[in-house]
């Protein structure tokens, strides 16, 4: 499962295997909608690990031998919605010379029901699902939900670091994914170069990746109305929603950032990145409640068409999206060998997006075993095309008046905390178990609407738990 896939779970392949060994990077998890999960990222996620000396940062094997990192992580949202399951196995084989090879595995399985964009409404709602073969209906007052969301995604990586002389090193990755409608491939490749007694540390990278889209049902037109089943002129009422079948974008990232070793007990690291995105950035299963505005006894609640069926459209996003991001992170060992790392992330985008990250950990070592609480806070800005509906009006009888809009949550107005504690223990030889349980909490805000809408949950708040286990050898 990748981040901005359109079942939102907070998530990426990269920082599924730190959590097995050190945190999770859910700073990428809400404001990254686009999937780039394995951007940049691929590369330099395990890198950050081992350069901040994270508890996954083991002693350099022996050449010959493997290390070997598995996890499993249990994602499960309240109310019945998106249910995850992510098994992680990476293997890590050393050379001579400070050279390895590193693969990694990576299974997701989703279930559960997915928001779709749709406002709640004062009476019973039916739906035609995206494929268009069958519908489902929500109630009165119910945030509307699509439960026929399945989804199974397998990702592989393979990567290879090599220093060139004393003061240089280089890696490089090669990733593929592929789920039912979506499949990925990406390059990315790293260079490092030490000073100051390899105190200092200047990383570069750079990734490339294409990514195909196939919509189950086909490519929706964007603002076109979504078929209602079961009535006449079904087909081609469906049919002249969809245009192409597939789709496909690409994705360019680059970071430049320096790890400095400020005294013994104290590292820092500073990153900026620039993210390029371009292509169909759709996502091709939300749409918009079409609300009337016009004055009458239905002002505020869903318009409906002469045949008094209630009105949706699918959204539209920009074909292009450019990110900029500054990232900082400290560690300090105390006296007593724990270890306080905070960190702080400012994301800005030419979507009106901006967003803060402030994440905080504290390692409590004992003997031969740690605890580790996790306070992280996310507060984010609605995109410029964000809007929570779609009046009767700018709807202009299937002629939007606007050129962009998504009612998708995660584009919107939001903060988000989660609160966690990881405890790990070291067993026999260099192995080691983990287990992390955490709980997130996001609100939305925004427009509350006008007439009838007023008297919904517009922005329902959205909670989870996540554990994670696991174990290297």
């Amino acid at each position: 499962m990748q981040l901005n896939n359109s079942h939102g779970l907070p998530t990426s392949d990269a920082a599924a295997l730190c959590d097995s060994k050190t945190t999770r990077n859910n700073n990428t998890c809400n404001n990254d909608q686009t999937r780039n999960g394995k951007s940049v990222g691929m590369a330099l996620a395990a890198a950050t690990c081992a350069l901040l000396g994270g508890p996954t940062a083991h002693a350099e094997g022996e050449p010959g031998t493997w290390r070997i990192d598995t996890a499993v992580l249990y994602y499960g949202e309240s109310d019945g919605r998106v249910q995850a399951v992510e098994p992680v196995i990476s293997a890590t084989r050393y050379f001579d010379n400070e050279k390895t090879f590193n693969a990694k595995l990576v299974v997701d399985t989703l279930t559960g029901a997915s928001p779709s964009g749709a406002t709640p409404a004062g009476e019973a709602q039916t739906y035609t699902k995206p494929s268009g073969n069958g519908s489902y209906a929500v109630e009165a007052g119910d945030d509307a939900l699509d439960p026929s969301f399945r989804d199974t995604r397998v990702a592989l990586s393979l990567a290879w670091s090599s220093p060139i002389n004393r003061d240089w090193n280089y890696s490089t990755a090669l990733y593929g994914s592929n789920e039912y409608d979506y499949q990925s491939l990406g390059l990315s490749g790293t260079l490092s170069r030490y000073f100051n007694l390899k105190n200092t540390q200047l990383n570069l990278g750079v990734s490339a990746s294409s990514d195909s889209v196939d919509p189950v049902g086909g490519k929706p037109i964007a603002f076109s109305r979504q078929a209602v089943r079961d009535t006449e002129g079904f087909s081609d009422s469906f049919a002249a929603s969809r245009g192409d079948s597939s789709d496909s974008k690409t994705l360019f990232d680059f970071l430049i950032g320096v790890n400095q070793v400020i005294n013994k007990r104290t590292i820092m690291q500073f990153n900026y990145s620039i993210s390029s995105s371009d292509g169909y950035l759709t996502d091709p299963y939300k749409i918009l409640s079409v609300i009337d505005d016009s004055a009458g006894e239905r002002y505020g609640a869903n318009a409906r068409d002469a045949d008094g069926f209630p009105i949706f459209v699918y959204e539209s996003r920009p074909d292009s999206r450019l990110k900029h991001a500054l990232y900082w992170q400290t560690k300090y060992m105390l006296q007593s060998g724990d270890v306080l790392d905070g960190s702080y992330r400012f994301m800005t985008d030419d979507w009106g997006i901006s967003s803060h990250t402030f994440d905080v950990k504290y390692r409590w070592e004992r003997e031969k075993s740690y605890w580790e609480p996790h306070l992280r806070y996310y507060l984010q800005s609605e995109a410029d095309f964000y809007q929570r509906y779609l009046t009767l009006s700018a709807y202009n009888a299937g002629l939007a008046s606007i050129e962009h809009a998504s009612a998708d949550y995660r584009l919107g107005e939001l903060t988000a905390t989660t609160v966690g504690l990881k405890y790990g223990r070291k067993l026999s030889g260099d192995n080691e178990m983990s287990l992390r349980l955490e709980y997130y909490l996001q609100t939305n805000d925004g427009d509350q609407g006008f007439g009838a809408l007023t008297q919904q949950e517009l922005y329902p708040d959205t909670t989870a738990i996540m554990f994670t286990a696991g174990y290297s050898f």
